[in-house]
């Protein structure tokens, strides 16, 4: 992202935003509800057109309009989005869920894509609940699936956002647990998150995105154990009386 700013009528949400997500690295961004750690990702994944600067994805600018559609939906192939809420399709069971984008998207034939569903089911430990709709299975159990469906289309990025604030806390480790280990095997990731114990665990970069800002960025030890601005170390005081850095 260069010089990337996103605006809602009057509202500044993203003010010229400068991030970088190198291949195989982990970036976590943070920072409080409404700071635009959301909007961040759905520019990055092309679901909002942006106002000014660049989101160049292998040294290409996806997001120029004049590109085209067909540039946009084939930038939007490469990537791969968890949302905080599942969004799986209720009339499918887990692996048709998964199975289906790389079979419709990508052109996968179906055997190929059924068995590609099933070795991510099973990675991610659901393989007995293949045949289960989502209302037969928990928010935990749901997420995993959504997961699995992103990681089905062998994203260039993962991008993750907020993916466990809508899970009861007893639900949140086993979710952490799966992308703790697609990062250890090399996924390119893009992550929102309030977990700050996870992201010190897992992230190369940790971003302090602040009213639209990326205030301070670094490594998890310093930006989380040793902070530069003030508004990071007032953002982390609430956090750690929240209970929730780890």
């Amino acid at each position: 992202m260069r010089g990337v700013v996103k605006r809602y009528g009057a509202a500044t949400v993203l003010d010229r935003v400068d991030l970088a997500v190198a291949e195989h690295q982990v970036v976590a961004v943070i920072g409080a509800s409404g700071s635009g750690k959301s909007t961040l990702l759905r520019c990055v994944d092309l679901l909002e057109d942006i106002d000014d600067g660049q989101l160049l994805l292998d040294g290409v600018d996806v997001s120029d309009p004049r590109l085209g559609a067909a540039a946009t939906a084939a930038a939007q192939r490469r990537m791969a989005i968890v949302f905080q809420t599942f969004n799986l399709f209720p009339h499918m069971t887990a692996w048709e869920n998964v199975a289906l984008a790389p079979r419709v998207v990508h052109g996968l034939p179906a055997g190929q894509a059924r068995q590609r569903a099933g070795d991510l089911l099973r990675r991610v430990g659901l393989d007995r609940f293949a045949d289960a709709y989502p209302d037969r299975l928990s928010g935990g159990q749901q997420q995993r699936v959504a997961i699995a469906r992103a990681l089905a289309v062998r994203p260039r990025l993962l991008l993750l956002d907020e993916i466990t604030s809508a899970l009861d806390p007893e639900l949140v480790g086993e979710v952490l647990t799966i992308v703790r280990e697609v990062a250890r095997d090399g996924m390119t990731i893009l992550m929102a998150t309030h977990e700050m114990g996870f992201a010190k665990q897992v992230a190369d970069v940790v971003c302090f995105l602040d009213g639209g800002r990326v205030l301070e960025a670094g490594p998890p030890e310093q930006v989380l154990g040793d902070p530069e601005h003030e508004r990071t170390r007032a953002f982390l005081a609430r956090v750690i009386a929240a209970g929730r850095l780890g």
